[in-house]
């Protein structure tokens, strides 16, 4: 069912219950994007800078990095080993 077909099923139900019509499909299109548009001005005006989507992927990517250098660094040592378990000795 297309929003036209519903919308006449809505009109149909809307007279059979003495209800007032509902608005046809798209009037408030252009006032609902405005209304979201609104929104996201305020939330960037209200977030604090650190707490931004540019921000946390910036800090996420600089956790994972640094993870992988710590990894990478205890793999590398005297012992060779990895993850704090024993080197293997070869037979």
């Amino acid at each position: 069912m297309n929003a036209g077909q519903q919308h006449l099923l809505d009109l149909y139900r809307a007279a059979q219950r003495g209800e007032a019509a509902p608005p046809a499909p798209g009037t408030h299109t252009v006032r609902a994007a405005r209304e979201i548009q609104h929104w996201h001005h305020f939330r960037a005006a209200v977030t604090a800078p650190a707490d931004r989507l540019p921000s946390r992927i910036r800090r996420a990517v600089r956790s994972a990095a640094t993870a992988l250098l710590r990894r990478e660094a205890g793999a590398t040592g005297a012992t060779g080993a990895r993850d704090g378990a024993p080197a293997r000795v070869a037979s």
